[in-house]
């Protein structure tokens, strides 16, 4: 069906690529993994440290051992009495560029979010505190600034690595809450086509609990976004220096940016310091 968890087959494959672009062109790295099932929450996990082998040795891809064994336990009970539980999945960009974003419309965390909330079940979404920041003052919640070395970094990432809609350059986090499973085999009240009272009991196979089946697909969004960010801009920022280029009438260093843009760039031909022709994309090396 159109809300199956096997519509995101595509959505996993294309992001599997873009995951390997990221690593690629500048260094970034996606990972997700399992925070909360039900109200059991793995607490302490620094974002920064934890590896792909933690989360994929835990069975519910949580690498907090100890909480994994509780979120078993609570997905076991609601399996055994026909019920269903959701949880949330947390997402780190890792090494994201600065300066990825707009600081209007197409805001870095809307797009994430967008993406996020197009997933079967996702029902929320938080970047950095999200809604804990409402408990907080504002000298609490405000990153401060710092040098390190000539670059310019935050003490704590409340914000989640992204301020005024644009990447800083620190870990971008980002939590996800998926609901609990609708088809349960628990009797419940509906309504027939034929507009009549009913009730409902599912058969068959259902997940008591999709939750650790949903970590490869936030990983998937989450690249899937930061990709095309990188795109547009490194494509933006070429299209400035071509057109710098044509003002001053050099051709041959127009050239030369399309030749070293890391990544694909939609431009026209350059031929006596205008554009000539329809756009040509450049294939990616």
């Amino acid at each position: 069906g159109r809300s199956s968890a096997r519509e995101t087959i595509g959505r996993v494959a294309a992001g599997a690529v873009d995951r390997g672009l990221l690593r690629d062109v500048c260094g970034a790295d996606v990972l997700a993994w399992v925070s909360a099932v039900r109200d059991v929450e793995a607490a302490g996990i620094d974002p920064g440290a934890v590896t792909l082998e933690e989360v994929e040795d835990s069975l519910v891809r949580c690498p907090d051992a100890a909480a994994a064994e509780r979120m078993i336990a609570a997905i076991d009970d609601v399996r055994s009495r026909g019920e269903s539980c959701g949880g949330v999945v947390t997402c780190v960009v890792r090494g994201s560029p600065w300066g990825l974003g707009s600081p209007v419309f197409d805001k870095l965390e809307a797009e994430l979010a967008k993406a996020m909330l197009s997933l079967p079940a996702a029902k929320g979404v938080e970047i950095g505190s999200g809604f804990e920041g409402a408990k907080m003052e504002g000298s609490q919640h405000n990153d401060e600034f710092y040098m390190d070395g000539g670059r310019v970094r935050t003490k704590t990432n409340f914000s989640g690595g992204i301020q005024g809609g644009i990447s800083n350059g620190e870990d971008i986090v980002v939590r996800v809450a998926f609901k609990p499973t609708s088809t349960i085999n628990t009797e419940q009240h509906t309504v027939a086509r034929s507009g009549k009272d009913t009730t409902l009991r599912a058969r068959g196979r259902h997940d008591p609990c999709v939750v650790p089946r949903a970590v490869p697909m936030v990983e998937a969004m989450a690249a899937l976004v930061m990709a095309e960010r990188v795109q547009r801009d490194a494509e933006r920022a070429a299209r400035g220096r071509v057109v710098r280029l044509e003002r001053q009438r050099d051709a041959e260093g127009a050239r030369r940016v399309l030749e070293a843009a890391p990544l694909p760039v939609a431009l026209g031909e350059v031929e006596d310091g205008r554009r000539a022709g329809p756009p040509q994309r450049r294939a990616l090396r």
